[in-house]
């Protein structure tokens, strides 16, 4: 058969069914996207076309006949038409128009196939996600590239980079010396988490990053080394087809550390410096790179992979040892190779650059320490002391590496003192390029990751401590302990280890889930007192309350008074110049109490927080628990901070990231780049008295609207989690059972502590189930119905034009309501045989699509939004070939499981998880 071309199927395609008129679907490539994006998508369609071609003829006829079906049920708006359409006892449309028929020849199709079949078609349309994603990320890119090209040197800031508009702006508004002063306290502390919302797996990451460099290299490219770039990507292409898109096992935590390294390999260590410099390049314009920097090491990453225990088994204190050593060991690799680089580059002969006698005295004292290392140097660079100190130092790394007694480094610290001497002695000879280019790009790199890399940060349950204190005071420190009593005492141990081994750097932050009271704090200090038998050997311990659920976030500043009238408390806070650590969590208070009343209960425990820091004299660290989806706080960071309240920021921003979340903001280098300094951005500006005075004012003028939006957002949402038997019925119509049997992470979907409904269920897969079934319940619910009742539009327009937590709830709100489907949540719901719920779930998803969409003008969810908007569309009939696929299986195995012979339910069961990761790479924020 002849090949049909990218065009025939983008453009072209129609439903062709008897049933159906001959009419053309809405054209993927009339959508107003960028020219680029449109082009990539093309072409990745025609690639990935060629390769199932060359697979099955017969599987691309159905990858087309399927897509030409789910675009035409994506005429004009589905979601409103949904809205009135008739539905059969399954939830398909009965409706007669021409996207009806579509979506219901959609449905028929998928429903003849066989299961291996289905398996096929569903990973060609998982796999173009995948390169939809990566035409996104290129556009993006470009568009980056694009418009830093058109800055000119002559203006006063960059508008291109953030930070140095928000910095210009402080400098405008509070004056020079009050900005540095806040550049100076400024710190971005992303927090990369283990919490499975990550569905691809690694092998098709790899296979993604070689599609994605082979994409950003064409444009450079012609003739036969453009032909050669599609025959690579054809392979690799091919390659992603047929590779099968659920890992094989669960990670172990020890393997899941490689996410944050792999993310510091190919991004952060080299793309963090080069954002310093960016700052120093517009602040000290020609200066730049010859005299001490501006810009401070502001950005500290943390993690809780191999340390985060809540619920979580597999993570013991052996495990605890053995990702700190993987961290450490890698990072200080990476340091002495790097240290060698610009060392051996250090080329800089006596005469004409002088060492310093500080640089000399370091020489000798690292003659005296190993004659060997030296004696290697000098041989190597006999004139050139610079160089053969670099050349030492590098070797301490490795020994320190090696843990080699006799040479090795006892610390960071120590090394960076090194990298100061040989800095002053390059800078007092004149050699000021090489002393604030190279060098000072190490010393960036060192004051930056240390030794350790990330920041670990360990977490446990609130009620575990309890429990091991009860066993302890019942059968003594030494005596028949319970498992889990050892192994929290064994935690402390190995807290205490890695500070001695690593530094305190990497291990001191001790956060509690469920803090209710300061006794939960207290119970922490006391165990790590007990957990060893001399108090000099107990580790240092910043002991960090999460407040998550309502009650909590409502009582958190009564425990905050309790915890400072503790004695252990009140001797940290000594040693950290008062400095304190808060936890907010987003995710529970969600599931909790409502997407609506968490954001507002959320910004009101941040201000009360913030008061109360205020008139106790601490330096406040809040520290946001936010996933990548809307339902657990998710959505563009920079914003989320700008509308933070007054004195609850304090210059210093600190973010749980997660999941896809990890890749999307950090796997590409421009964009890890575009993003740290949006949010530094963000964090500093959020200080100046504009934005203070614009919250503070904003938030009172608009607190009653927002109470009376709190009061019947929450009752709409408590009657439906009060409804006999909710909790089994949304196991049933979402794939909240199937979810949890992914592969993607190390940590169980259920805490583990003994409840048996939704209050022991964890919010991710919470969260991302809804997501699954279309519905994104999650993020919105509530909200129509309190729309409804304040029945106030133009009060709701004047708090989203001036109100900048409101605006970022009601954009964040669209942005879901954008991935939600209709006709398909009615299917899901279908499944449940509970029409009370299911109407309730829809009416309300109706009501709230009518509001947002009201409040913000738009015709159709994120129509203002151009890139992101469009590109939503593009998508949505790709997911919803996925969706349908996904939802007539679960229909197989809920309505016939005593049928199904075993075989059959595994064939179901992996179809369902094919389904569930490629709708998590079409849909994105899905966790």
């Amino acid at each position: 058969m002849s090949e049909p071309t990218a065009e025939s199927v983008a453009q072209n395609s129609a439903v062709s069914t008897e049933a159906l008129p001959d009419t053309a679907a809405t054209p993927l490539t009339e959508i107003d996207i960028p020219d680029t994006l449109r082009d990539n998508l093309a072409l990745f369609l025609r690639l990935e076309r060629r390769v199932l071609t060359e697979y099955d003829p017969s599987i691309c006829e159905l990858f087309d006949k399927l897509l030409s079906y789910v675009i035409a049920a994506n005429e004009g708006d589905p979601g409103r038409a949904a809205a009135d359409e008739p539905v059969d006892g399954e939830g398909i449309p009965l409706s007669t128009s021409n996207s009806g028929r579509a979506f219901r020849a959609a449905v028929e199709l998928l429903d003849s196939l066989p299961v291996e079949r289905s398996q096929v078609v569903v990973r060609a349309f998982t796999a173009f996600f995948h390169l939809a994603n990566l035409s996104e990320e290129n556009y993006r890119v470009e568009a980056l590239h694009e418009r830093e090209q058109g800055v000119s040197t002559d203006m006063d800031v960059d508008p291109g980079n953030e930070l140095t508009v928000a910095y210009h702006q402080l400098v405008e508004e509070a004056g020079a010396a009050r900005a540095t002063e806040l550049l100076n306290r400024l710190e971005f502390h992303p927090v990369f988490t283990a919490h499975p919302t990550e569905a691809r797996r690694k092998a098709v990451e790899g296979k993604i990053r070689r599609i994605s460099a082979l994409l950003s290299e064409r444009p450079r490219l012609g003739g036969s080394d453009l032909v050669e770039n599609e025959r690579h990507l054809l392979q690799e292409i091919d390659a992603l087809v047929r590779t099968s898109p659920i890992a094989i096992k669960k990670p172990t935590p020890v393997e899941e550390a490689d996410t944050i390294i792999d993310i510091f390999d190919n991004t952060l260590f080299e793309t963090v410096p080069r954002i310093y410099r960016r700052f120093d390049d517009w602040i000290l314009g020609e200066r730049a790179g010859r005299v001490t920097p501006v810009c401070p090491a502001f950005f500290h990453p943390g993690s809780w992979i191999g340390s985060d225990r809540d619920g979580n088994p597999n993570v013991t204190a052996k495990v605890s040892r053995q990702v700190a050593a993987k961290f450490s060991s890698h990072m200080v690799a990476t340091l002495a190779h790097k240290c060698m680089r610009v060392g051996r580059n250090l080329t800089l002969q006596t005469g004409y650059t002088e060492p310093s006698e500080e640089l000399l005295n370091l020489w000798n004292h690292q003659v005296e320490m190993s004659e060997v290392l030296t004696s290697r140097a000098r041989d190597i660079s006999a004139s050139e002391p610079h160089r053969a100190v670099m050349i030492v130092m590098a070797s301490r790394l490795e020994a320190t590496v090696s843990r080699n007694a006799d040479t090795m480094y006892r610390s960071a610290e120590e090394f960076l003192a090194d990298l100061r001497v040989v800095q002053r002695s390059l800078a007092k000879a004149g050699a000021v390029r090489a002393a604030y280019g190279p060098v000072q790009t190490l010393i960036w790199q060192v004051e930056t990751f240390g030794f350790h890399m990330v920041e670990m940060e360990f977490r446990q349950h609130s009620v575990v401590h309890a429990r091991a204190l009860a066993d302890i005071r019942e059968h003594g420190v030494n005596g028949d302990l319970q498992p889990m009593t050892r192994e929290v005492l064994d935690t402390f141990r190995a807290i205490g280890s890695i500070q001695r081994r690593y530094g305190k750097k990497m291990a001191h932050r001790y956060i509690i889930s469920f803090t209710k009271s300061a006794q939960h704090v207290a119970d922490v200090y006391e165990l790590a007192r007990l957990a060893f038998a001399h108090s000099e050997d107990v580790p240092a311990l910043d002991v960090i309350p999460l407040f998550e659920q309502l009650e909590d976030l409502e009582g958190c500043v009564d425990v905050l008074d309790q915890m400072l009238e503790l004695p252990a408390v009140q001797a940290r806070l000594a040693q950290t110049c008062r400095r304190m650590e808060v936890m907010l969590g987003y995710s529970d208070s969600s599931k909790d109490a409502g997407p609506t009343t968490a954001t507002l209960a959320l910004h009101a425990a941040q201000e009360r927080i913030a008061h109360w820091a205020e008139k106790n004299r601490i330096d406040l660290v809040l520290m946001h628990g936010r996933g990548g989806a809307v339902g657990r706080g998710g959505g563009p960071a920079n914003r989320a901070v700008l509308a933070q309240p007054a004195g609850s920021v304090n210059c210093f921003f600190k973010v749980t990231e997660q999941g896809e979340i990890i890749f999307a903001r950090y796997g590409n280098q421009t964009l890890a780049q575009r993003h740290v300094e949006s949010v530094a951005a963000a964090t500093l500006l959020n200080s100046a008295p504009s934005i203070e005075r614009t919250n503070t004012r904003m938030t009172e003028e608009f607190a009653d609207m927002a109470e009376r939006l709190n009061r019947a957002a929450h009752e709409r949402y408590l009657d439906l989690l009060g409804t006999d038997d909710f909790a089994p019925w949304f196991s049933t119509v979402t794939p909240l059972t199937e979810v949890g049997l992914l592969p993607i992470g190390s940590r169980p979907a259920k805490r583990g502590l003994g409840a048996k409904s939704l209050d022991d269920l964890r919010t991710i897969p919470w969260v991302f189930s809804w997501s699954q079934a279309r519905i994104n319940l999650a993020a919105w619910y509530g909200l129509g119905t309190a729309c409804e009742k304040l029945d106030d539009l133009d009060l709701l327009r004047r708090a989203y034009a001036e109100w900048p937590l409101f605006s970022t709830f009601i954009d964040n709100i669209e942005m879901s309501i954008a991935k939600t489907d209709g006709r398909i949540a009615k299917m899901y719901l279908a499944l449940g045989d509970r029409d009370d719920l299911a109407s309730k779930v829809f009416e309300e998803m109706q009501l709230t699509r009518k509001w947002t969409l009201a409040i913000t003008g738009d015709d159709w969810p994120l129509q203002g939004r151009r890139v992101l908007g469009r590109a939503v569309r593009v998508r949505n009939p790709y997911v919803d070939a996925l969706s349908l696929a996904q939802v007539r299986a679960l229909r197989e195995v809920r309505m016939n499981q005593d049928q199904l012979s075993e075989e059959a339910k595994a064939e179901y069961m992996s179809l369902i998880l094919s389904t569930v990761t490629g709708v998590s790479a079409g849909l994105q924020n899905t966790g």
